[in-house]
This record gives C-alpha cells, structure tokens and sequence, in this order.
C-alpha cells in the first residue's frame, strides 16, 4: 500500500501542477513534507467542466458524527485494482465518475511480516514530480449541510524493481502524457476499458530511494540511497 505522501513545495512539483492546466481560484496546494492517512492533501480532478485543485481527507469512506464526518473505521486511504470493476466496491462509481491526481514529489513504503515493521522506504522522483491516481468522493452532512471530499490512491500488484521495499503492491503512479490526462480528468468519461493497460505497474520516471528507519521519520536515514530506472 502507498501509506504517505510527499508533497514538498519543489520547482519539479510546481511546474507539474502547472503542465496540468488546473483553473486558479480554488484551494490552494497543501504543501508538506509528510503527509500520512486522514489528512488532507491536494487533488486535481474536473469538476463542473473545469479543472481544480481541491483539498480531500486522504480516506475515500467517512462516517456522519453529530458535527462532520470522521473516517470510516474501514481502512481507505488506498483502492485495490481489482475492485475497480466490482459494483459491491466502494471505487466502483468514483472509477467512473470521479478520477484524480495527485501531484507529489514522492512516496513512501513500509513492509511488514506478521504486524513487525521489517523496513522503510522514502522514494522521490529524481527530477521533476510524479503524478499518482486516485478516485474521489463528494460528502453532504444531512444536519449541518457541510460538504467534504474525500479520496483514496489507486494500489496495483507489486512491481518487479521494487519487490524487495514493498512486496504486496506498488500505487498507482500516471504517466505525464496529456491525452491520457484528458481521458483520466473527465468525469464524463466512463469507457474505463481503456485505462486497463494502466492498472498494471509501472515506474515512469527514474526514482531515488532512501530507507529511513520509520515512517514519520525520514531524515532519520538508514544506508546510502540508490536509484531505480524507469520502465
């Protein structure tokens, strides 16, 4: 599973943001080093037939309190693959009514064997960012009238290159091609059949790795770091 963010305020991350052609005017970008399950990070998606930044609780099921919402006590802050397809499944619909971005400047990993943290890994893009997709769902508070949005990053199977930090999947990284961001963004779009191809794993840009020797800690690093090619 993708079990962190790194959205650091970089001129690689920036100048992807604006390669997507996003309508200024919304939210502003979350920008932080760290950003782990339940908080709110930055997605881009199309909404109203323009394309927006929008800040979403990274935990695509919540629950209705007296208030608000709190996250669902199922864990989903990531979207298997192979439930996309299931109409049982909560990615169902969003995969084809609300597809996101997510503009990064890397990720994080951890493995573990039977609940024991085995190692961590932080991994950038070594020049510019990295796109991760996602789906999306719009929340309305039956008392309060609040409306939230919440989202969750799409997992596939587990990459060769990278079996040895993560061995049960590898999230979803896009490639930065614009006709593939066109289809993904449209929201009235819903011939997923053609995004099959991508709901296998792929690396599209060359990475740096670090293991680092917990999850919140990543200047706390462990080893020298090593690359890994793209595809």
């Amino acid at each position: 599973m993708c079990g962190r963010l790194n959205v650091t305020d970089a001129p690689g991350v920036r100048a992807l943001c604006d390669t997507l052609d996003i309508e200024l005017g919304y939210e502003p970008q979350i920008f932080q080093r760290y950003i782990g399950a339940a908080s709110k990070v930055s997605i881009v998606r199309e909404k109203n037939g323009k394309r927006i930044m929008e800040n979403a609780i990274w935990w695509l099921l919540l629950e209705p309190t007296e208030t608000g919402f709190k996250p669902s006590r199922y864990t989903s802050i990531n979207t298997r693959y192979d439930s996309l397809n299931n109409p049982r499944k909560a990615g169902y619909r969003p995969f084809r009514q609300s597809r996101i971005l997510i503009p990064v400047m890397g990720f994080g990993e951890s493995e573990y064997k039977s609940g024991k943290l085995l190692h961590c890994h932080d991994m950038q893009a070594k020049e510019g960012g990295l796109l991760m997709a996602g789906l999306c769902k719009e929340w309305r508070h039956s008392g309060t009238g609040e409306s939230i949005t919440s989202c969750s990053v799409i997992t596939l199977p587990p990459h060769p290159k990278l079996q040895n930090i993560h061995s049960k999947s590898t999230p979803m990284m896009f490639p930065q091609d614009s006709a593939l961001i066109d289809a993904w963004l449209d929201g009235t779009n819903q011939q997923v059949e053609q995004f099959e191809p991508l709901l296998q794993p792929a690396i599209y840009q060359d990475l740096k790795i670090q293991q680092i020797s917990k999850p919140s800690k990543f200047n706390d690093t462990l080893g020298e770091p090593f690359e890994i090619v793209a595809d």
